[in-house]
């Protein structure tokens, strides 16, 4: 318990150390140079055209202000307030946790003293085997996420793309999602890199490429071996519902929930059908 507390609480801070900063002054970034933007529209003649037409700058620029826009954004205040209010509700789901991680070998036990004494032994066994290969599922996305983040901050540094810490990041959790994380980890950082130049884009682009090709045939494979294997169409389907119904979190335990599934499909429905 101690170690996990310890490993979430320094992954949510590295992850506030690397995220915050380059958003808040970024951010400023942008909204003190809009006005400087659109006037640097006027050298395009297709909206310089326009412009002469409809006045389209001028009534931008005097709309599109530092104190319009913070005003937009809910201001110091609103800011502050989402901050603190993210804090507070990751806080509330640690604190839940370790309480949870806690109790739990009790609630297990609770839980069995519901099942009717001759069929104790077999549910304790098929639950303790769901478990055990829900939490490998779980311990190797997360290792696969890890793997993720530093080959990017890697690839970050050498290709001299700004903040490579923070863009790790989203890469690892965005690789925490089946199915589609990968891609969006991908988009996000290689519209980093396009936003620097031209060549870097392209670089990020042939990266993620050839690692996710790695990732999906070499990578995973191994660190994956040991977990119920879930087939594509089920994953697909299963990440789909997960996220229609409950988001993020349900397409992070979407694929779990189906290996379970397909245990007590096996273990149980399977030899009660053959039986008959």
């Amino acid at each position: 318990m101690a170690v996990v507390t310890f490993a979430v609480l320094l992954l949510f801070c590295g992850g506030l150390f690397a995220l915050v900063p380059p958003v808040v002054t970024e951010s400023g970034q942008v909204i003190d140079k809009l006005p400087e933007y659109i006037d640097q529209l006027n050298e395009n003649a297709t909206i310089r055209d326009l412009n002469d037409r409809y006045d389209i700058v001028s009534r931008a620029s005097s709309v599109v202000t530092p104190a319009n826009v913070s005003r937009a954004l809910g201001g110091v205040l609103g800011g502050a307030s989402l901050v603190f209010g993210t804090i507070f509700r990751v806080l509330t789901v640690l604190v839940l946790t370790i309480y949870f991680m806690a109790a739990f070998d009790r609630m297990k036990a609770g839980a069995y003293q519901l099942v009717p004494a001759t069929r104790r032994e077999r549910v304790a066994l098929i639950t303790d085997e769901i478990l055990t290969k829900v939490g490998a599922y779980m311990v190797g996305a997360l290792a696969i996420a890890i793997v993720a983040g530093v080959s990017t901050y890697v690839f970050l540094i050498v290709a001299g793309v700004a903040y490579p810490f923070a863009l790790a990041v989203v890469v690892a959790v965005c690789d925490l999602i089946p199915q589609i994380g990968a891609t969006l980890g991908a988009v996000v950082v290689s519209l980093v890199g396009f936003a620097s130049s031209l060549s870097v884009g392209i670089a990020c682009v042939i990266f993620f490429l050839v690692y996710q090709q790695v990732e999906n045939y070499l990578i995973y494979p191994k660190v994956m071996r040991r977990s119920v294997e879930v087939s594509d169409v089920a994953a697909i389907v299963a990440a789909l519902l997960g996220v229609a119904l409950f988001g993020v979190i349900g397409a992070l335990v979407a694929i779990p929930a189906v290996a379970a599934v397909q245990l007590i499909i096996r273990e149980v429905l399977v030899p009660r059908q053959e039986s008959r």
